[in-house]
C-alpha cells in the first residue's frame, strides 16, 4: 500500500525536479516508510511506500532486468501462486508488487487478467518507451491522471496534481452539482477541471504524448444465474469467503478488523476467528450520548464469543466540530458520506495496534442488502426503478443545479442493457459503477491512508463478486430481507449475531449536532463557494430548521463549505469547523 505518481514530459523535455518534489510531498502521508523515483529521460516515477510485505526487500521501484520498472499501490493478494506460475524468472524481491512487471514482460498489455487483488500501477516500458497503467476492476485503490503543457501526470490522489502546480484549483459545475445532489461525483470526471479517474479495470498506456486506453476489465461478471440446495451453495460459499479473506491476511504487519456488528463484519469476524491462531483485534465505533443507535453492545458480545480482543472508540460532538475540517481536508476526491467522520478516528485508533485493516464495503452492493434493491426485486408492475433523488430537490435552497443526473444516468442506461441481468442486478451493477468506487471506497481509502493504514475488502475480491453476483436472486433478497444467504452462512457458524433479526442502519448523528447551532446558517451562507450556487437566504432558514428531512441537506452544505475553503481557496485545516470557515 503506497503513494504512487509519475510524470511524461512532452518530447525533448525532462521532468522538473521541483515538480516532482511536490508531487511525492503531497503524497507523503500514504507511505512514510521510504521513497522512491526512477527518472529516466522524460519519464519519472514516484513512489512513497507503506510497508506491509517483504518489509526490507521490497522497496519501489522494482527493476526487471530488460529495465522495466513499477510502481504500485495496493496489494496482490495472489502473488505467491503468480510467482509459482512466472517459472524460469529470477526474482529480487518477495514483494506483491514484483509478479505483475514480470506478467507485463510475458503477456504484454493482457497482463492485468491474472492479478487478483486491489491496485493501481504504473509500468515504465523503455524498450517500447511507454508507460502502462492498471487499475483494479472494483476501483478499490484510486489513480489520477492529468494532461496539459507538462506533458501527461498520474498520482493516487487529485490534490498531489493540484498542489504541484500542474492543474489549478477549480470547481467544475456539473461534478459540484453531482456532489451536492448525489453525495459523490460520477463517472471518470472529478470535480477539479482538468483532472480524470482512470476507470475501475482499465489498462491505458502513454505514448507518444497520448493516453490510449487498451482495456477495461469488468468487476461483475455479465450474465448467468447460479443455483442449487441450500446447503450446497452454502458449502460453496464457505469456501469462496473463507479463501478470499486467508487471501487478504497475507501480510508481513499486524491486522485487525472493523466490527460494526452487521452482517457483513460479523462474517468477518467469524472467518478471522476460524483463520486466525491468535485473537482478532476488532475496532467499533459508538456515538455517546446521542441518538444514533449504538452498535458496541451486540459488537462486544459478538467479539467476546470467539474471543477477540475488542477496542472501542468512542466518537462524540466534540470529535464532530473539531475533526470534520481534516476529514474534509483528505477528501480530496469529495463525497458528502458523514461515515468517514467515525472511519478516519477509527483509522487513528487502529494505527496504534495494527498496519492492515479487513471491512466489511462491497458486502451490501454484492449480495443485495439495501432496501432499494428489494424494490428492484419486485415483480411487475410493483418493481420500481433504482432512480436516486437529489437531496436538494424542491428544497428551494440552491440555484438550479444542471447536469447532475447525466452521467449517473448514461451508467444506469449501460448497466440495464446487459442481457440476461435481472432487475435487481442491474441495480447492483449501477451502485458498483459509481457509487462504489466514487463514494464508499474513496472514503475507505483517504480515511485510513490519511493514517497510514491499509484498507482491504474481503467481499470486492473478483471470486467472492462473481460467486455473489450470480446468484439467484431469491438467495439474495427474501421475506423482506436482503442478504438471504449471508444470513443462513451466519445462522449455521456465528448464530449469536442474530442474523434474522431486524437490522437497524448505521448512522452518524451529523443533523443532531448541526441543528443544536443554527447560528451556523449564516457562517456557511457567507462562504464564497456556497454564495455563488444559493439563492439568498435560504441556506440560513435551512440551518435555521431542525426537519430530519432536510439534515442531510444541512450536512453536504457544511461538508461543501469546509471542502470549498481548503481545496479551492487554500484554508488550513488545522482548527476546528468555526474557525476553518471564519478564516479569510
Amino acid at each position: 500500500m503506497c503513494g504512487i505518481a509519475g510524470l511524461v514530459a512532452p518530447a525533448g523535455q525532462v521532468p522538473e525536479t521541483g515538480v516532482l518534489d511536490r508531487l511525492a510531498d503531497a503524497l507523503a502521508h500514504r507511505g512514510p516508510d521510504g521513497r522512491g523515483r526512477h527518472v529516466s529521460g522524460r519519464v519519472a516515477l514516484l513512489q512513497n511506500r507503506l510497508s506491509i510485505i517483504d518489509l526490507e526487500g521490497g522497496r519501489q521501484p522494482i527493476f526487471d532486468t530488460a529495465g522495466r520498472a513499477i510502481i504500485a499501490n495496493g496489494e496482490i493478494y495472489n502473488y505467491r501462486e503468480l510467482r509459482d506460475l512466472l517459472s524460469g524468472v529470477d526474482f529480487v524481491t518477495q514483494s506483491d508488487s514484483e509478479p505483475p512487471l514480470h506478467l507485463y514482460a510475458r503477456q504484454g498489455e493482457t497482463f492485468a487478467e491474472a492479478l487478483r487483488g486491489m491496485y493501481a500501477l504504473a509500468i515504465h516500458d523503455p524498450v517500447r518507451d511507454v508507460v502502462v497503467l492498471a487499475r483494479d476492476p472494483f476501483g478499490i485503490k484510486p489513480l489520477y491522471l492529468s494532461q496539459g503543457a507538462f506533458g501527461i501526470a498520474f498520482a493516487s490522489e487529485a490534490q498531489a496534481l493540484v498542489k504541484a502546480g500542474l492543474v489549478p484549483a477549480a470547481v467544475d459545475s456539473q461534478a459540484r452539482a453531482e456532489l451536492l445532489q448525489l453525495q459523490f461525483t460520477c463517472g471518470e470526471a472529478t470535480i477539479f477541471p482538468g483532472i480524470v479517474r482512470v476507470a475501475p479495470g482499465a489498462t491505458v498506456v502513454i505514448e507518444n504524448g497520448k493516453v490510449r486506453p487498451v482495456r477495461r476489465l469488468p468487476a461483475l461478471p455479465r450474465a448467468g444465474r447460479r443455483s442449487g440446495s441450500a446447503d450446497t451453495l452454502l458449502d460453496q460459499l464457505d469456501t469462496v469467503l473463507a479463501e478470499a479473506v486467508d487471501l487478504h491476511q497475507r501480510s508481513d504487519v499486524p491486522y485487525g478488523m472493523f466490527l460494526s456488528g452487521g452482517i457483513d463484519s460479523s462474517v468477518l469476524l467469524a472467518l478471522m476467528a476460524r483463520l486466525n491462531p491468535r485473537p482478532v483485534q476488532a475496532f467499533t465505533a459508538g456515538f455517546p450520548g446521542t441518538n444514533a443507535h449504538d452498535e458496541r453492545d451486540h459488537a462486544r458480545a459478538l467479539a467476546k464469543s470467539v474471543g477477540a480482543r475488542h477496542v472501542e472508540v468512542e466518537f462524540a460532538e466534540s470529535d464532530f466540530w473539531a475533526l470534520l475540517p481534516q476529514v474534509a481536508a483528505i477528501m480530496d476526491d469529495p463525497a458528502a458520506d458523514y461515515a468517514c467522520l467515525p472511519t478516519f478516528k477509527l483509522g487513528q485508533r487502529a494505527r496504534q495496534d495494527v498496519k492492515v485493516i479487513l471491512s466489511g464495503e462491497g458486502g451490501d452492493e454484492l449480495f443485495g442488502g439495501y432496501g432499494r434493491y428489494r424494490k428492484a426485486a419486485l415483480p411487475w408492475p410493483l418493481s420500481k426503478r433504482m432512480r436516486r433523488k437529489g437531496t436538494f430537490d424542491t428544497l428551494g435552497v440552491l440555484r438550479p443545479l444542471s447536469g447532475w443526473r447525466d452521467r449517473f444516468a448514461q451508467a444506469e442506461a449501460r448497466e440495464c442493457a446487459v442481457t440476461g441481468r435481472s432487475r435487481l442486478q442491474a441495480a447492483q451493477a449501477i451502485d458498483c459503477a459509481d457509487w462504489l468506487p466514487n463514494d464508499l471506497l474513496i472514503k475507505a481509502d483517504r480515511c485510513l491512508m490519511a493514517n497510514a493504514i491499509e484498507g482491504r475488502v474481503p467481499f470486492l475480491d473478483p471470486v467472492v463478486a462473481d460467486f455473489a453476483f450470480s446468484l439467484s436472486d431469491r438467495w439474495k433478497i427474501r421475506n423482506g430481507l436482503g442478504k438471504h444467504i449471508l444470513r443462513l452462512w451466519l445462522d449455521r457458524h456465528m448464530p449469536q449475531a442474530k442474523p434474522f433479526a431486524k437490522k437497524r442502519g448505521f448512522t452518524v448523528p451529523v443533523g443532531e449536532w448541526i441543528s443544536a447551532r443554527p447560528d451556523l446558517g449564516a457562517l456557511v451562507a457567507a462562504q464564497p463557494g456556497i454564495a455563488e450556487i444559493a439563492v439568498p437566504g435560504q441556506v440560513e432558514r435551512l440551518f435555521a430548521g431542525t426537519d430530519k428531512k432536510t439534515a442531510f441537506a444541512r450536512w453536504s452544505l457544511l461538508f461543501y463549505a469546509l471542502w470549498h475553503q481548503i481545496h479551492i481557496l487554500g484554508a488550513a485545516p488545522d482548527a476546528d469547523v468555526h474557525s476553518t470557515l471564519s478564516a479569510r
